[in-house]
């Protein structure tokens, strides 16, 4: 029987590159392309593309809106999520326009997530300071809203200024695609509530934490616009990225987790130790109780990940089983990384074909 509350599935990807897996940037980029066609014909809800620079095997997906307009041409149900465009160096007019252009392409299916990235090389070379990430997500929100939205732009800020200009196209989805922002920090869940916009907990949170955030969410999303739905323009979802691996050998998905896995969330978290050790001060009951540590100091490996909730490996109905503590909790977006750590494409495939039937009746809205 389907559960009174629903869980889209989504698949996320980092179009990694590790040098052992052998495969080349192109072999990635067009097995991926395979692979979000198969996810259309399965009945995943959506796919999201990051958007990383300077990254060699970690990430190669530096410009995800290309890719996603290549993944437009190839599916026609499958929304098209950008997971996030870092907003502090792509100008705003320029977003605005490339998400109106794809939203054109595939048909009304984009999700614009947004962010401000964590990479001071990234803010070097592309000329934006850090200390100005706040500022500038705020200021680029508000003029991407309107020019995606009104037939005018009048905008005149601290760092753009574009006045009685005519932004085109317009995106079929009015008056502009659902909005989400990458969320770190606590601060940036009642942020996102005030905005009206989603919420993306990012794959290196343990699940630990992402709970108070989505508890926090929730409450000043009722406190700021009460317990109406939500009006045109405005999302009030929540989604989370986790590692997903579901073969119908359980004790195969945990030894290739083992290797592919545990390659991703190291690099993964060596990129983002330094937030994660902010996060305790943030957090002060857990920097109290050291829950952190291990994540911080200790190797990676699939039994660590799984105790803190960001991976989940096994047969079908362990997967199922594990996954049925997101939904209660409430998560709307279980956003998987299916392909983490550069796993082979057939082992992909064999996942999501049973994720889907096994697992997508169980959790996704019909």
């Amino acid at each position: 029987m389907k559960p009174d509350i629903s869980m889209q599935i989504d698949l996320f990807y980092e179009l990694a590159v590790p040098a052992p897996s052998g495969r080349s940037e192109a072999q990635v980029y067009h097995e991926t392309l395979e692979e979000m066609s198969l996810a259309d014909e399965l009945g995943f809800g959506g796919v999201w593309l990051v958007e990383h620079h300077f990254m060699p095997e970690y990430s190669h997906s530096s410009a995800p809106e290309a890719f996603l307009a290549a993944a437009s041409q190839r599916t026609r149900r499958l929304r098209l999520g950008h997971g996030v465009v870092v907003l502090p160096y792509n100008h705003p007019v320029r977003v605005a326009e490339r998400v109106a252009a794809l939203d054109i392409l595939s048909h009304g299916r984009v999700e614009l997530g947004v962010g401000r990235g964590f990479s001071p090389q990234e803010y070097a070379v592309f000329g934006a300071r850090m200390a100005d990430s706040r500022d500038l997500v705020q200021e680029s929100l508000d003029l991407i809203r309107q020019a995606l939205s009104q037939e005018m732009l009048r905008h005149r800020g601290r760092f753009y200024e574009a006045w009685d200009v005519q932004v085109l196209p317009k995106p079929l989805q009015r008056p502009h695609p659902p909005i989400w922002t990458a969320a770190v920090s606590p601060d940036t869940y009642t942020w996102a509530a005030q905005q009206g916009i989603g919420t993306m907990a990012g794959p290196f949170k343990p699940w630990f934490l992402i709970k108070q955030d989505l508890a926090a969410y929730r409450r000043a999303w009722r406190d700021i616009h009460g317990d109406a739905p939500p009006a045109p323009g405005q999302n009030s979802r929540f989604a989370m990225t986790i590692g997903v691996l579901c073969l119908e050998d359980g004790d195969e998905a945990r030894r290739l987790a083992q290797e592919h896995f545990t390659w991703y969330y190291t690099r993964l978290l060596a990129q983002t130790r330094p937030v994660l050790e902010k996060f305790q001060e943030s957090y002060g009951f857990y920097k109290k109780l050291g829950y952190l540590q291990p994540l911080l100091k200790r190797a990676i490996n699939v039994p660590l990940l799984e105790s803190m909730g960001m991976i989940v490996v096994g047969d079908p109905a362990e997967c199922a089983d594990k996954l049925e503590r997101y939904r209660r909790a409430g998560v709307d977006n279980l956003i998987c990384a299916v392909g983490a750590g550069g796993l082979p494409t057939e082992k992909v495939r064999e996942s999501m074909r049973l994720m889907a039937r096994h697992i997508l009746p169980r959790f996704q809205p019909a």
